[in-house]
């Protein structure tokens, strides 16, 4: 495959070494030195697109995608408030879009087992559940996406939680969640890469299912995963379709 590359931070690059390393090419980076000169016919020639950039740019990169007829995988998140209108968009047009919150082989594991689990306490009241994430400084929207795709499954397999709130934490004054309500306690700490835990209490007990991110690889490696997945492929995925679980 040809690459075009959305973003060129650490994601970026290390996208980069996967795809060279599963034999594709990089055949163009687009970021934030030369994003406004990039323009349809910069693309063509190009297989798939990976956007790692920032929420701010992931539309515009999108909608040039779509324009350019180039598939795109996105992997940026703080966009998703725009979703059911891109995928209007990419659908009506005939484009191709994956997009998912993370692209992480185990932490699509965790997100079918996390439904699982929420479905298996649903007759539990005693048991109150919150979701806590963390991650590097750097990171610009709390709370995390993959923390947000988490909640949604719980609150899919649970009657007495109608959605989730998240509270920053550090961030103004701690927030205390309704009983209908889903606690996401984000945590910004140095360099973590991203830390997930499902936590069940009860007065007697607590369970804790839990993802540690070593590194970005994970991440990294599962978009390249992704965008050979979507080749011959048209409309609209999450990158959840990509994993075939049979329980």
């Amino acid at each position: 495959m040809k690459i075009v590359l959305l973003g060129y931070g650490k994601m970026g690059q290390l996208i980069e070494q996967f795809a060279v390393k599963r034999g594709h090419e990089i055949y163009l980076i687009v970021d934030k030195d030369n994003r406004e000169s990039v323009g349809i016919d910069d693309l063509s020639g190009a297989d798939v697109a990976i956007d790692f950039s920032e929420p701010a740019a992931a539309i515009a990169n999108i909608s040039l995608c779509f324009e350019a007829n180039l598939p795109i995988v996105v992997g940026t998140t703080g966009w998703y408030e725009h979703l059911e209108e891109i995928k209007s968009v990419c659908l009506e047009a005939d484009q191709t879009l994956l997009y998912g919150s993370n692209f992480s082989i185990g932490v699509n594991v965790f997100f079918h087992i996390n439904k699982l689990l929420a479905k298996a306490m649903n007759p539990y009241k005693q048991y109150d559940v919150q979701v806590e994430e963390i991650h590097h400084i750097h990171k610009l929207d709390s709370p995390s996406g993959t923390a947000i795709t988490i909640a949604e499954g719980i609150l899919d397999g649970l009657d007495d939680k109608s959605q989730w709130v998240n509270n920053l934490v550090g961030e103004g004054d701690e927030l205390i969640p309704s009983s209908e309500e889903l606690l996401i306690e984000s945590h910004r700490i140095e360099e973590v890469p991203g830390t997930h835990t499902v936590l069940y209490s009860s007065e007697v007990d607590q369970i804790e299912f839990k993802h540690t991110a070593h590194s970005r690889a994970g991440f990294a490696l599962g978009s390249v995963i992704a965008a050979e997945w979507l080749q011959e492929k048209k409309g609209f995925y999450q990158v959840t379709e990509m994993f075939d679980f049979n329980f």
